[in-house]
């Protein structure tokens, strides 16, 4: 069987490919904890400055592989908490990692693959995207992803999503400023992969730095955000006098 998570490096730029083309690359409890490995072995390996994921064949993901559901019922209430839970850390791994993530997106970005693409830091994505939440559709509820999109989308727009389960366009998409850049599908990935080698010639300190006040400053209230991007201003003149 081939690995279900390929593992390629370009320099400083680590790129984790979702392998599961036939499957659309949905997320099965195997996927799951094995693209969770590679962002935990990204982030502990000092080679590696910036990380781009993507997805095997015509789809970045197709969420939820519908298929472990039926093992996952109230008569098993501990797996569905582990299922539950290891899709939770994988969703909080993105924002945590004290590295850049870029998502290289194409075709099918839906429910926990829409997550995985918005949790990305940037996203560059191909115009065959179709990016959104159907789990309505099907009588569940985009549960895990949707603290992350109330927080980049707001709450109307993101409810209407949620809601309706329609998805969106790359055209789209890119008008909510949920994607950063729109390429012929034909070069997407060594568009993502220029765009992380950039965000890795970047200091890694002031980097890791960035990334950890960004996703502070968006849940705190103003002052306390303030706060935190002085006692950050203090931390990196410290880091830089020590350079010097």
């Amino acid at each position: 069987m081939p690995d279900v998570l390929l593992v390629e490096n370009r320099e400083a730029v680590r790129i984790l490919t979702m392998n599961r083309p036939d499957k659309l690359n949905a997320l099965n409890s195997e996927l799951t904890a094995e693209l969770l490995k590679g962002l935990e072995a990204a982030r502990d390996d000092d080679s590696v400055r910036a990380v781009v994921v993507t997805g095997a064949g015509r789809a970045f993901c197709a969420g939820a592989d519908t298929s472990e559901f039926a093992t996952l019922t109230s008569d098993n209430p501990e797996a569905v908490f582990q299922r539950a839970d290891l899709s939770r850390r994988l969703h909080v791994a993105f924002p945590t990692l004290g590295k850049p993530i870029v998502a290289a997106a194409r075709g099918h970005a839906v429910g926990g693959g829409a997550g995985l693409c918005l949790a990305s830091d940037l996203v560059v994505a191909s115009p065959t995207l179709k990016l959104g939440y159907p789990e309505t559709k099907h009588g569940i509820v985009g549960a895990i992803v949707m603290t992350g999109l109330v927080r980049q989308l707001g709450p109307k727009k993101a409810f209407e999503l949620v809601a309706l389960g329609e998805p969106l366009t790359a055209q789209q998409a890119q008008s909510l400023g949920l994607i950063n850049r729109l390429v012929p599908d034909e070069g997407l990935l060594n568009e993502a992969v220029a765009l992380a080698t950039r965000l890795a010639s970047i200091d890694p300190v002031a980097m890791r730095a960035t990334k950890e006040l960004f996703y502070k400053v968006m849940e705190l209230p103003y002052d306390e955000a303030m706060i935190a991007g002085r006692d950050a201003n203090i931390a990196m003149r410290g880091y830089r006098s020590s350079k010097k």
